[in-house]
């Protein structure tokens, strides 16, 4: 599927009312596991990125370039759309226009923008988060909606106000200019009902990032369906990576010798890692051109 009808698809299932789910994801590999399994698309998580790309955190040490980069290695294993966190956008109204572009030619189907000052900080890990004004969040948005050459691209505006009232006086400012969905972080509000009230504030459909160890894990389906276009869950492959790894190499370390029975966490065999790759495709095709095709 191409980027233009991949967006296009995205949007018509948002203006029939679906809510699509998404799987995180911070590099080209963990982008096709979640490709290939049964979500309906791929989160670019800006965390995940900062930490597979630096090992470091999710301070917007990653430029404008890295992010496009690992976006667009995404873009080139996956069929399934893919939602980008495009932190602050980078700078200046001028360079979130850049900020936009370079994504939709990168392949993202949407794309967030959040409020805080940049750098940022991410609000799943700090305690404290900077906001720009409401006027310059505006022109955030509205330069991110100019700057698009297909209108099927969508924005999704996040207010990391965690005062309530302001994030309802946010939500509805930033729906107002033009925003096509509205994304809350976690630590504002604290019930279902509070969701339904920013929804109904705003007169946009929700994006929602569900974290382990947050309120929202307490939500069902159906409540999430019922305010959120998307529903997320932006770490939870990376945090999976990192326990299993680390818990695997505590054991081989330990250990010492060739036996690698009973670890901690199963591995997958070279066959099935070969299958997910898709070793075999690229074989043929290098078989094709090298015998073949000299024929």
């Amino acid at each position: 599927m191409t980027s233009s009808s991949s967006r296009q698809a995205l949007r018509a299932r948002i203006d029939r009312g679906d809510t699509l789910w998404f799987g995180g994801a911070q590099d080209a590999l963990s982008a096709l596991l979640v490709d290939q399994s049964d979500f309906d698309g791929i989160f670019s998580t800006g965390f995940g990125i900062s930490a597979a790309l630096l090992g470091q955190p999710d301070m917007e040490l990653y430029t404008l370039s890295e992010n496009v980069a690992t976006v667009d290695r995404m873009a080139h294993v996956v069929t399934k759309p893919i939602f980008v966190d495009a932190d602050t956008g980078y700078g200046s109204v001028l360079n979130v226009g850049r900020t936009v572009r370079e994504f939709e030619k990168a392949g993202a189907a949407a794309l967030q923008l959040e409020d805080q000052v940049s750098p940022k900080r991410c609000p799943a890990a700090t305690t404290t988060s900077t906001l720009v004004s409401v006027n310059d969040a505006l022109a955030r948005i509205k330069a991110a909606l100019d700057a698009r050459t297909d209108p099927d691209l969508l924005i999704v505006a996040r207010t990391d106000a965690m005062d309530p009232a302001e994030a309802l006086d946010r939500a509805a400012r930033y729906a107002e200019a033009g925003a096509d969905l509205i994304q809350p972080i976690s630590r504002t509000f604290n019930s279902y009902e509070q969701l339904v009230q920013l929804r109904e504030a705003c007169g946009r459909r929700l994006s929602l990032q569900l974290m382990a160890g947050t309120w929202m894990t307490a939500l069902t389906r159906t409540q999430i369906e019922s305010v959120a276009a998307f529903a997320s869950y932006p770490i939870a492959s990376l945090l999976t990576t990192v326990h299993t790894v680390q818990a695997n190499l505590a054991e081989l370390a330990r250990r010492r010798s060739g036996d690698f029975d009973d670890l901690p966490f199963a591995q997958t065999t070279m066959a099935d890692f070969k299958q997910l790759i898709g070793w075999h495709a690229l074989e043929a095709r290098q078989a094709h051109y090298e015998t073949g095709a000299a024929r």
